[in-house]
């Protein structure tokens, strides 16, 4: 049985509290894939292009072109699963156990590892020493 899961505006970047729906790219009924770009928005910053984390067919869209929505207000909702008998899922990420990797500023799709990449500061270069040259 297929589940209906909703997605809402995410948080598109440092204190942007709201978007204005530039342009919708599905409509009721499409099929979309996980990381698909759903619909264009205008901040006060960017335009933005925003992917939807689940996989399915879309049910319903909320808000207009032209629609101001608050961070957080509901773009779509996405039936995900299947209905038929031994059919698999239909493209949801927690269903289907996959990551998507998209991230956007305060929102992902992907749980973070916790860890950190080092970043090196030097060269190799002991302090106070001289570099060898490659005998090559």
């Amino acid at each position: 049985m297929a589940q209906v899961l909703e997605f809402k505006l995410p948080d598109l970047g440092e204190g942007l509290t709201e978007a204005e729906i530039v342009r919708w790219l599905v409509a009721v009924g499409d099929v979309v894939a996980v990381d698909q770009p759903v619909v264009e928005v205008e901040t006060a910053k960017a335009m933005v292009e925003v992917p939807c984390p689940y996989g399915g067919v879309v049910t319903a869209r909320f808000g207009e072109e032209g629609t101001e929505l608050p961070v957080g207000a509901p773009l779509i909702t996405v039936a995900v699963g299947s209905d038929e008998p031994g059919g698999e899922p239909a493209g949801s990420a927690e269903a289907a156990g996959e990551e998507s990797g998209n991230v956007l500023v305060g929102y992902g799709t992907r749980a973070s590892s916790g860890r950190r990449r080092r970043v090196r500061t030097g060269l190799g270069v002991v302090p106070g020493s001289t570099p060898v040259a490659d005998g090559s």
